[in-house]
């Protein structure tokens, strides 16, 4: 199983159309991470309406997961709640984070957001990107 660690960054907004939220879930958030990006997020200013977790390409090993705050769903997003916050996933995306679980860790090296990804093949040396 491989991990990731990265800390979500705030993206200018875009006017899209929302999307409904999904009862269905292909990714996992912990109690700890969802109350750390809800503490997050009560610091921006305006205070965002969700959080967009992705994957990108890019990296030493072809992908990467990117986080951000997002004033709404874009047009291809599916929208979940997790215990009030909600997440955006773009259609692409939501293949490569099937069974992901994402946890928010403190330790003496750093703190920052762990990916969990069971379907993950190999990853890089730092840690930061990964291949399916």
């Amino acid at each position: 199983m491989a991990t990731t660690t990265t800390t979500p960054t705030t993206t200018t907004p875009t006017t899209t159309t929302p999307t409904t939220a999904v009862d269905t879930k292909p990714l996992n958030l912990t109690d700890t991470a969802i109350a750390k990006v809800k503490e997050i997020m009560a610091q921006q200013n305006p205070v965002p309406a969700g959080l967009r977790v992705g994957v990108v390409g890019g990296g030493c090993s072809g992908f990467s997961y990117s986080m951000s705050f997002e004033n709404g769903a874009g047009m291809m997003d599916k929208t979940f709640d997790f215990d009030g916050l909600k997440v955006y996933v773009d259609a692409t995306s939501l293949m490569y984070l099937k069974g992901v679980s994402v946890d928010y860790i403190e330790t003496l090296e750093g703190a920052g957001f762990k990916f969990d990804n069971p379907n993950v093949k190999s990853t890089c040396g730092c840690g930061s990107s990964f291949s399916v």
